[in-house]
């Protein structure tokens, strides 16, 4: 399966993932884990989570960033 290039450059997509109004406020935000590997790479992805004191879950080929640093509960 051809993937087409991204317009955007890693630092871009970053950039504005997390300029978002919900990274801001301190809420979620979701991207498809395909975009983010093919743009970003799974890696540096991870690494700019970690350096910001967020956590990332994946489910269903989409990554969640809960862009603050409360705990995470699993309901059901």
């Amino acid at each position: 399966m051809y993937t087409h290039p991204s317009p955007l450059s890693p630092e871009l997509w970053i950039r504005t993932l997390f300029a978002s109004k919900a990274a801001i406020d301190g809420g979620v935000v979701r991207r498809k884990s395909s975009d983010m590997a093919r743009i970003v790479g799974r890696e540096r992805f991870l690494v700019e989570i970690e350096r910001r004191g967020f956590q990332e879950i994946e489910n269903c080929g989409q990554i969640i960033v809960v862009c603050n640093t409360d705990p995470i509960r699993i309901l059901r």
